[in-house]
């Protein structure tokens, strides 16, 4: 009987980890998503350079890293918008410290459609905050990305998002849940701002969510065999996983 509660306790704790992570792609409005999440944010990470100035920009140079340490990329994706050189737009901290400042005046293009937030994980917890509430109260985070517009705010949709309005872009975004679960989702096509904003907010259940980018996006999870290639991106941000 002791060995019987010792395999079903091993089975369970193996199935917890299992699941972690999960992979899924779903329907929302017509539209296809691939999803990603994870309840751990301590093992969630950005990569733009390294310390050389070297720029990283394919997913397969962030699992070349990892491999010497016994990790790989659980998921991934472009971690917000970036110039030319591949320097972040906005506030942008990495293991190398801030490299890019907080930017909150509006603007043109979608960053400047304000409000636009910040995504940061300051002692092991993902939170998305606007970026002027941001500055008023600053965070000391492992990792920041700042993109914009946010989709999201405290469980209302963007107030310049229309359900209707003609601009359809693939695009990438990232949510953080109520209970602390972190989703990655990037869509399989052309799609509205409103239509990905209620995505995370009917039916991911994200009071936070934060656009990262458009037509360049990216995603990288091999459980759901899929690891897209192009130009040479700026901020990658990712899950870590023990390689298997």
């Amino acid at each position: 009987m002791m060995l019987r509660r010792l395999l079903v306790a091993i089975t369970c704790v193996a199935g917890m980890a299992q699941a972690e992570d999960t992979c899924r792609t779903i329907e929302h409005l017509g539209d296809s998503y691939d999803v990603c999440s994870t309840m751990d944010a301590s093992r969630i990470d950005l990569w733009r350079a390294d310390a050389f100035g070297q720029i990283y920009g394919e997913f397969s140079a962030i699992d070349a890293k990892l491999a010497k340490t016994g990790k790989a990329l659980s998921f991934a994706m472009n971690g917000g918008m970036y110039h030319d050189d591949r320097r972040a737009v906005g506030y942008y901290v990495d293991v190398h410290g801030l490299q890019t400042p907080l930017m909150t005046r509006e603007g043109p293009g979608n960053f400047g459609l304000l409000p636009n937030g910040v995504f940061c994980v300051e002692n092991g917890v993902a939170t998305i905050t606007e970026s002027r509430s941001f500055k008023a109260a600053p965070k000391d985070c492992r990792i920041a990305t700042q993109s914009g517009p946010m989709l999201v705010i405290d469980g209302e949709l963007h107030p310049k998002f229309l359900p209707d309005s003609a601009s359809r872009k693939w695009r990438n975004a990232v949510g953080v849940a109520a209970d602390s679960t972190v989703y990655f989702v990037i869509s399989n096509g052309a799609v509205r701002f409103h239509g990905f904003a209620t995505l995370f907010r009917d039916v991911l259940k994200t009071p936070n969510a934060l656009f990262l980018d458009g037509t360049i996006s990216r995603f990288h999870a091999p459980a759901l065999g899929r690891s897209d290639s192009g130009a040479q991106m700026g901020p990658i941000l990712g899950v870590i996983a023990e390689a298997e």
